[in-house]
Formats: structure tokens, C-alpha cells, sequence
């Protein structure tokens, strides 16, 4: 394999890396630092920025070759799927550089080395990210001021339709509070006490001095972690979205780690509406969830906390017998794995490719104990430290004023100097200190085997990604909203209305 090294590529890619540099410094300094009294979490996550470097640019390769990044941009930005904010589009890059900035730190490589694997991944990442953040027309939600709005207009049309109003302490309201509870505590739990299994985006202006907040919970059932095998087997569905209206809240700040802010603060009692809905790679978009009338969806809820309850308890139970390598293999396959959904919808998924830790990598693991993480974490992205992170005297960077950044540019000499090392390779072998998965995927049509999965997959396509829908975005139809395909595309790009068949 050989690319072809290109200026304006060179151009894009430091731009994006730059953006993303700056934008994961804002996050590391200002928002709040996740620990854990459970889980060794700085020496995971310097795995798993090792085992992204060394991965990543061969799965993206195969990902892209059978559904363009550009595509999946726009497969995801139509409802909600585990690559979005926090996973793909700033996760995923990121943890990759943060991997090279290890190595180049050791002194193991330089930085014109693996330019061809950078170049790949940041091109990636970059169509997707624009093609995901189509309608803000934003490449981050940072650019956009904090802001979280990939949502297209009939979707959030179709939400404002089948939302039902609660009252505070009424039967809906008590379920929803404390379903959300229940789900956060035990995603975080399942994804190794990380946040990457949930996400928020918004707000939207619903009029009235009201805002929707969209909150999402993946990865809940069977699939594709082997710890999650024999847990939560009860609960239909392995992702779920409930989309709040909050009324007298402003979410100010819905940031690329979706997080969020809100003035005055986040307030179950200003909850006045709710839904439930999911999706998947093999959904046409959101189908609603016990949303039939209130007090369904209140039955609905109160049973899945019943579920997911015991189910944290079982995971507990579970965990409590890891050994410390067990819980660090967990915890780096969580996060090195934050772009898997990528090969789910592409139809191209391998359990052995996102659920080993890369014999490379494996080579660094007995450095992990957690004084070295924790002080190493901290001068790779909080104190930016590292001599090769300094640039030049007169520079001053985008947030902390200094002459120096967090991740490291690609050098322009690579289009004359040929004294580099292209790639990594795309031999992937490597192998994790817990048993292999035996269990069947959780997904819309049942729980299936990998291979049917990957199938249906392939073979699917949702109405609104047909070429007769795919480029009738928000500025058509500002001009068209009065002609039939307009109505046509509202018609068929809402989502799943409670009793409506599947499309």
C-alpha cells in the first residue's frame, strides 16, 4: 500500500489535527476529570491510546473501501448511533494522536513516521465529521459554541409530535427520572466507569422558553462487549434514546465530550415532556419505545429500571472477580474501541479486531502501574510537557497562551524527504486477558449471530439515505417546502410513529 503524499491534504489534515488538539486541551482543563475508585483508569487509557495507533488505520481502511466515511456521516446524523460526538467524532482521532505522542515521546518514532496511517485517519475522521455535522455546518461542537444540533428539522418535527407532557411526580415523570438514573449508573459501569456510553446533544428551541435535550444510552444488552455476555438478557433493546423537553433551562454548553451545562441548573422538576425510542444499524431511523400513551411508556420504563437494576448488580458481581490486568484490558478495549459501530453499520465487523489489545501495544503494559500513568497523563494532556510538544518561542496557543500544543503536526518535508516509515502495517495480532465472547448480538431484528449482523447490514440501506432524499437538506427545502417531494421526505424521514409499522 502506498498513498500518495498531497500538500492540500498535508494542509487539511494539520488543520483538523490542530482544531482537535485545541479542542481536547478546552475539554481536559475545564470540564470534570472522571475517576475511579474501581477501575485503574490512567493506565487504560495509555493503552488504549496504544492500541488505537497500531489498529485503527487498517479497520478505518476496510470501513472506508465498503461505506465512504461521508456516508456514514450521513447514516448517523439521522438519529442516534455510538459513533457520534463523543466516540467517533472526537474520540476516536484523538485517542489515536494521543497514541503517536506516546511513541514519539519515547522516542520510538518521529513524527513524519506513519504518515500515510495519520493521513488516513484524520481524512476519515475529517468526511466524517463534516458530513455528520451537515446541518450546523460545523466540523465540532466547539466551533459551534458548545452547541450539539446534527438533528435534521423532520425528525425533531416528528419528536415535537409524539413527545408526551408529564407534570413533576407524576407516574411518567417518577419513571423517567429515575430510568435515567438507573441507565447512567449502570453505562457507566459496563464501559469501565468511562462516559462513552452516553450521550447528550442539543439543545433545541422548542418555542416557549422551552429546549430539547436528546439522551442517548448504548451498548445496555448483549453485543459486543464479552463482560456484557449473560447480563441485562431480558432488555429488548441494546440502545435507547429519551428525548427530554426541559422548560425555564438553558443547556448553555452541550460539549464534544457530550456533556453538558445548563442555566440554572439541570432540574428534574422543569421536565414537561418525554419520549423512548431506538435504533440501530438495521433500523429506518428512531422506533419509538412504549410511547402508545403515558401511561405505557411509564410501565415500559419502570420495567426496564427493574432490568437494568438487577443487571447492574450481576455486573458488579462479575467484575468484583477481575484481576487488575482483567479490568485495564476492559477498560483500553472500551475506549480503542469507540469506532466499532463504524464496521457494524458498514457491515464489516470482526469481534478479534476491536476486542484484542494489539501484541504492540501489549509490549508497553508492564509501565501501567498508576503512579507512571497518572503523572504521565497529566504532562501529556494537562501540562503539555513533553519537549516535542513545544513549538517555537513567539507562538502562543488557542487556550492556554503557551508555546506549545498537545498533539504534534505532520512535517511538510515528507513530500520531499522520503526518509520515513509510511505505516504501522496491517497485520493485526494481538489478545486479551478475558474469555472470548460466546453470546448473540441484541439488535432490532432479535439476537443474532455476527455473520447474520454483518448481512443484514450490508444489505440495508434507510429511505432517507436513498439518492433521491440523500442531498435534500435543510436549504432545499427552505426553497421547497411546498412541493410533494418535500411532504414526501417529511413523510418518510420522521420518525416511527407509535403503532406505525417499520418502514
Amino acid at each position: 500500500m502506498t498513498r500518495e503524499l498531497r500538500y492540500t491534504d498535508l494542509l487539511e489534515s494539520n488543520s483538523f489535527l490542530r482544531n482537535l488538539s485545541d479542542t481536547t486541551y478546552w475539554l481536559c482543563i475545564t470540564r470534570t476529570v472522571q475517576e475511579s475508585k474501581l477501575f485503574p483508569m490512567n493506565p487504560y487509557m495509555l493503552l488504549s491510546y496504544l492500541n488505537s495507533f497500531y489498529r485503527l488505520p487498517t479497520l478505518l481502511r476496510e470501513i472506508d473501501s465498503v461505506t465512504p466515511a461521508e456516508e456514514l456521516g450521513d447514516r448517523v446524523r439521522e438519529a442516534s448511533f455510538k459513533v457520534d460526538t463523543v466516540n467517533a467524532a472526537w474520540g476516536m482521532p484523538a485517542f489515536y494522536l494521543l497514541g503517536r505522542e506516546m511513541l514519539m515521546s519515547w522516542g520510538l518514532i518521529r513524527p513524519q513516521d506513519a504518515v500515510e496511517d495519520v493521513l488516513d485517519v484524520l481524512d476519515f475522521s475529517r468526511r466524517f465529521n463534516l458530513s455528520y455535522h451537515r446541518n450546523d455546518g460545523h466540523i465540532t461542537n466547539k466551533e459551534f459554541g458548545d452547541r450539539s444540533q446534527f438533528l435534521p428539522e423532520r425528525t425533531l418535527d416528528g419528536f415535537s409530535d409524539q413527545l408526551l407532557g408529564v407534570s413533576p411526580d407524576d407516574r411518567l415523570h417518577t419513571a423517567t427520572v429515575k430510568l435515567l438514573a438507573t441507565l447512567s449508573q449502570y453505562a457507566f459501569l459496563a464501559h469501565c466507569e468511562c462516559r462513552v456510553g452516553i450521550h447528550n446533544s442539543g439543545p433545541y428551541n422548542f418555542g416557549n422558553n422551552k429546549q430539547l435535550l436528546v439522551r442517548d444510552f448504548f451498548d445496555l444488552s448483549e453485543g459486543d462487549y464479552p463482560w456484557l455476555d449473560g447480563i441485562a438478557v431480558t432488555l429488548p433493546h441494546n440502545n435507547l434514546t429519551i428525548p427530554i423537553v426541559f422548560s425555564d433551562t438553558n443547556f448553555r454548553l452541550v460539549d464534544d465530550w457530550a456533556s453538558f451545562e445548563a442555566e440554572p441548573s439541570y432540574d428534574a422538576a422543569n421536565i414537561a415532556a418525554v419520549g423512548m425510542y431506538t435504533c440501530d444499524p438495521l433500523t429506518d431511523g428512531y422506533v419509538p419505545v412504549g410511547m402508545d400513551n403515558a401511561e405505557v411508556l411509564a410501565e415500559t420504563m419502570e420495567h426496564y429500571r427493574d432490568i437494568v437494576t438487577e443487571a447492574t448488580a450481576d455486573l458488579w458481581k462479575r467484575m468484583a472477580t477481575w484481576t487488575r490486568e482483567q479490568m485495564i484490558d476492559a477498560g483500553a478495549l472500551v475506549y480503542s474501541s469507540v469506532g466499532k459501530d463504524f464496521a457494524h453499520l458498514a457491515g464489516t465487523y470482526r469481534q478479534s479486531d476491536w476486542f484484542e489489545l494489539d501484541e504492540r501495544a501489549q509490549r508497553f503494559k508492564t509501565l501501567m502501574n498508576d503512579e507512571f500513568a497518572r503523572d504521565y497523563l497529566a504532562e501529556m494532556v494537562g501540562l503539555i510537557g513533553f519537549p516535542h510538544q513545544k513549538s517555537n518561542p513567539y507562538s502562543m496557543a488557542r487556550y492556554s497562551g503557551l508555546n506549545q500544543n498537545m498533539m504534534s503536526s505532520i512535517p511538510y518535508s515528507v513530500l520531499t524527504d522520503p526518509d520515513y516509515a509510511p505505516t504501522v502495517g496491517s497485520e493485526l495480532r494481538g489478545w486479551s486477558s478475558h474469555d472470548e465472547k460466546t453470546a448473540l448480538w441484541t439488535t432490532s431484528a432479535g439476537r443474532i449471530g455476527i455473520d447474520e449482523y454483518n448481512r443484514r447490514a450490508k444489505e440495508f440501506s434507510p429511505t432517507v439515505h436513498d439518492p433521491k432524499y440523500r442531498y435534500l437538506d435543510e436549504e432545499w427545502v427552505k426553497w421547497n417546502h411546498t412541493t410533494p417531494l418535500a411532504a414526501e421526505l417529511y413523510r418518510v424521514g420522521r420518525p416511527q410513529a407509535p403503532g406505525e409499522s417499520a418502514r
